[in-house]
């Protein structure tokens, strides 16, 4: 008798996959978020997941995993339309900001690679390298959307190079 839909995972599978999803889900989910927003980011995050599960075997000996599941992630129902990307919380008159007021536009006006790899970068710490694995891009290139981006976010929010390095000349 044929069954359908997805064979039941044994034990060591399972805590495979549990293990997998505690070290990837968290750089995954900040790469995703990065290129989709907050909300889609955290459904494509998901859906990669949920995908990664119904292709454990195949997905478990993949060289780098994270990077394929980006790249699923990014090809399962991404619409073409232009998220919210990072909108600003409601403004309490006793606080202050803690970024830019400026900064959420000018990271919608980036390229998607250029704002993955600011935001990786200088937002979530990652290197280059990492990046790089994750995106399934060469390590030069995460550096040129790195160095264009960061102009552009300069040149978007009127900041000089010398400001940005606290130089003075």
């Amino acid at each position: 008798m044929l069954r359908s839909g997805p064979r039941p995972a044994s034990a060591t599978q399972q805590a495979a996959f549990e293990d997998f999803v505690r070290g990837t889900e968290p750089r995954l989910r900040r790469a995703l978020v990065a290129a989709y927003g907050f909300d889609d980011g955290r459904d494509a995050c998901a859906e990669a997941l949920a995908y990664a599960w119904e292709q454990w075997e195949r997905v478990s000996g993949m060289a780098n995993p994270a990077g394929y599941l980006f790249r699923v992630a990014q090809s399962r129902s991404r619409g073409k339309k232009q998220p919210t990307l990072f909108a600003l919380p409601p403004q309490d008159p006793m606080s202050e900001y803690r970024f830019e007021p400026g900064l959420p536009d000018a990271l919608a006006a980036l390229s998607q690679r250029q704002r993955l790899a600011v935001v990786l970068v200088h937002g979530f710490g990652y290197t280059a390298a990492e990046v790089a694995e994750l995106t399934g891009l060469r390590q030069t290139t995460v550096r040129n959307h790195l160095s264009r981006g960061l102009a552009k976010l300069r040149d978007k929010l009127g900041i000089t190079l010398e400001e940005s390095t606290g130089s003075t000349r």
